[in-house]
């Protein structure tokens, strides 16, 4: 018998999760995206058989593709699919918002329609990232509410937490572990059921506030780890030592992992799921937790793309040079290496600082084609983004720049300056190509 799933958000997380199962022998799949201006045109894009992504997916294009192809994957902007849904999973967004409480408006829009539309005995799974006790507390209570059903006896209901990455959307969500918390045995046997189909890895079941917790403390225990990098390339920087050497040193024993520093940490997840457990450490009515580490951890973390342009600054003043006026070219926009992931991207708060003091700015990226929220122009010609520049930053990994020739960039450049946020050059190789060079945590 063919089993009917939906999936609501066709992002990073709902594509590779909805083509997966619609690979799946026996198993129909329809994904439902809201139709807007910024994501309303992937709904065509999927339908065509195409990947929306323009970074590097493996796999991806291919599967969605074939799944398109044999008739078990479409998209639609209409959640009434809902009421012919086996399982129904939820993947849209859960940003926090300028005081660090979590938005829920796009969540609790979805719930109600699912609510209205869902049959008995249908499977609800949450995966979007949210404060712990909001499975329960504010899902469970809003399908109840708009579908006149009882969970854990109508329906059943769930939270599975994604662990993805762009680059590797297919290979962590088939290879790494997955967490299942259900709010009664059976939500949390159906799950793991489920995720059986297309996880290779093992699948841990508990129940649903745990799972809601160890997403949100996972990521804070990598934002914590981040920030302790970040902190100790500031110190390398002005003790005149090379962090990335001090932290191949460390590392050379087993047992240790120091993380990369650098222009900043974004993404989806970790510039917002401390706020998210605190948030929820604060629902719950628990008064004496002390998170004042992973608070800070999360200031140092945001304090970096300030710090970038500092160093942009002080390169342009041994140039003689003042930031106003400058030309700064940013080498990146995409939160993370070779993707077009621009989420919480460091890109932006650098490029606000400059502004604010007086620079002419462009940015360069090769993956990413649309975002609206940058205020520069922006370009997929790298010769066009140096050209006349005073400056050029590097904010994220992307593989063209460690491929640059640094000597061609200097022939394009007005004032030979590269400050890199990543460690990407070879700072012995650009200062004999006539550069001046700044990186971060390189004294």
């Amino acid at each position: 018998m063919e089993k009917k799933i939906v999936v609501i958000g066709m992002g990073y997380v709902g594509i590779p999760c909805a083509a997966l199962l619609a690979d799946v022998k026996g198993f129909d799949v329809t994904g439902v995206q809201r139709r807007s201006e910024r994501s309303g045109w992937k709904i065509e894009c999927l339908n065509s058989g195409k990947n929306p992504f323009e970074g590097e997916e493996p796999g991806l294009s291919e599967l969605i593709a074939r799944v398109v192809k044999k008739g078990s994957f479409r998209v639609t902007d209409d959640i009434s699919v809902c009421q012919e849904a086996d399982t129904i999973l939820i993947d849209v967004q859960t940003p926090t918002d300028e005081n660090r409480i979590p938005q829920y408006l796009s969540l609790r829009q979805v719930c109600a329609g699912i609510g209205k539309h869902m049959k008995k005995g249908t499977l609800v799974i949450l995966e979007s990232t949210v404060a712990p006790g909001t499975t329960q507390n504010i899902v469970q209570h809003i399908l109840e509410e708009n579908s006149g059903l009882k969970a854990g006896e109508d329906f059943y209901l769930a939270f599975s937490y994604e662990r993805v990455m762009p680059g590797k959307l297919i290979e962590y969500i088939v290879n790494l572990p997955r967490v299942v918390g259900g709010i009664d045995a059976k939500s949390t046997e159906l799950t793991v059921e489920l995720y059986r189909r297309i996880v290779k890895a093992e699948i841990t079941p508990t129940e649903c506030l745990t799972a809601e917790l160890a997403k949100t403390v996972e990521n804070a225990y990598r934002d914590v780890n981040s920030a302790f990098a970040n902190e100790m390339a500031l110190v390398c920087e002005n003790m005149g030592v090379n962090v990335f050497k001090l932290r191949e040193i460390i590392n050379s024993r087993h047992d240790r992992h120091m993380h990369l520093p650098g222009a900043g940490v974004g993404g989806h997840c970790l510039p917002k799921d401390t706020w998210l457990l605190r948030y929820g450490l604060a629902e719950y009515g628990v008064e004496n937790a002390e998170t004042d580490l992973i608070a800070l951890a999360r200031r140092v973390n945001d304090s970096m793309p300030i710090h970038m342009s500092r160093l942009v600054e002080r390169a342009l003043a041994e140039k003689a040079r003042e930031v106003a006026g400058s030309r700064v070219a940013i080498l990146g926009v995409a939160y993370l290496e070779d993707s077009d992931d621009t989420r919480n991207t460091p890109a932006l708060p650098l490029i606000a600082a400059l502004q604010a003091r007086g620079a002419e700015m462009i940015a360069h990226d090769p993956y990413v084609k649309r975002f609206p929220e940058l205020t520069i122009p922006l370009t997929s010609s790298l010769e066009q983004a140096l050209k006349g520049a005073d400056c050029a930053a590097i904010v994220t990994k992307h593989r063209p720049y460690y491929e640059m020739d640094i000597e061609w960039a200097r022939s394009l450049m007005r004032t030979p300056v590269i400050v890199d946020g990543r460690n990407v050059l070879v700072a012995d190789k650009v200062v004999a190509a006539g550069f001046l060079y700044h990186g971060i945590g390189k004294g």
